[in-house]
């Protein structure tokens, strides 16, 4: 019978796992907090477009 317990991870193995476990919620965070800025920017740039088309300075 093969045991379930091989005995404590090496530091190595131990981040690898850490890495693996949570390094895709890491990214998809990033990749949220990066569109939401530039979608906040875009939205800023077409206000003041559409400020600067109502109110033209001449």
């Amino acid at each position: 019978m093969t045991p379930l317990h091989m005995g404590a991870l090496h530091p190595f193995e131990f981040a690898l796992t850490l890495l693996l476990a949570f390094g895709p919620f890491v990214l998809l965070g990033a990749v949220i907090v990066v569109r939401r800025r530039h979608d906040r920017l875009d939205a800023a740039a077409k206000a003041e477009e559409s400020a600067a088309r109502e109110h033209p300075v001449s």
